[in-house]
């Protein structure tokens, strides 16, 4: 199994966890972040840095740009249309940081924690794939 199928195949088993603000425990509760915390600590191990608390909010500037700050550091920046394994973040309103990221499982379809819904697959759609503002791979360990 090649490293994306991996990921794919970890994220995959995500899916139902219910969506719990600041969390990351699979199948128990996990917010955008922390899907991709507890997939990065299947894959490459111990998580680089403690994660400080942040608020749901989207129109929240505290800590703006974190997410791309702390992807930038630890995941691999690509220019790639995404594809599978990759990780994707999104501007969900224009002109504010990147708030949300999910897990490519292949061209169309990626996982994300969703509030009030959990973990999910979804359609990269165009409404979806209009917001997204940078794709990343992870390490290989």
């Amino acid at each position: 199994m090649d490293h994306s199928e991996r990921i794919v195949r970890i994220a995959k088993a995500w899916v139902g966890t219910p969506y719990r603000h600041q969390a990351s425990k699979k199948q128990v509760g996990s917010d955008c972040l922390g899907l991709l915390r507890g997939v990065w600590r299947e894959v490459i191990g111990d998580e680089p840095i403690k994660i400080p608390p942040y608020k749901a909010n989207w129109r929240d500037r505290t800590n703006a740009g974190a997410l791309e700050n702390a992807a930038n550091d630890y995941l691999i920046s690509s220019s790639d249309k995404p594809m599978a394994g990759d990780v994707i973040l999104f501007k969900m309103i224009r002109n504010m940081p990147a708030k949300h990221c999910a897990i490519m499982i292949d061209e169309n379809y990626f996982i994300h924690a969703q509030e009030h819904i959990g973990v999910v697959e979804a359609s990269l759609s165009k409404a979806w794939a209009s917001h997204v503002f940078a794709v990343y791979k992870f390490p290989i360990k």
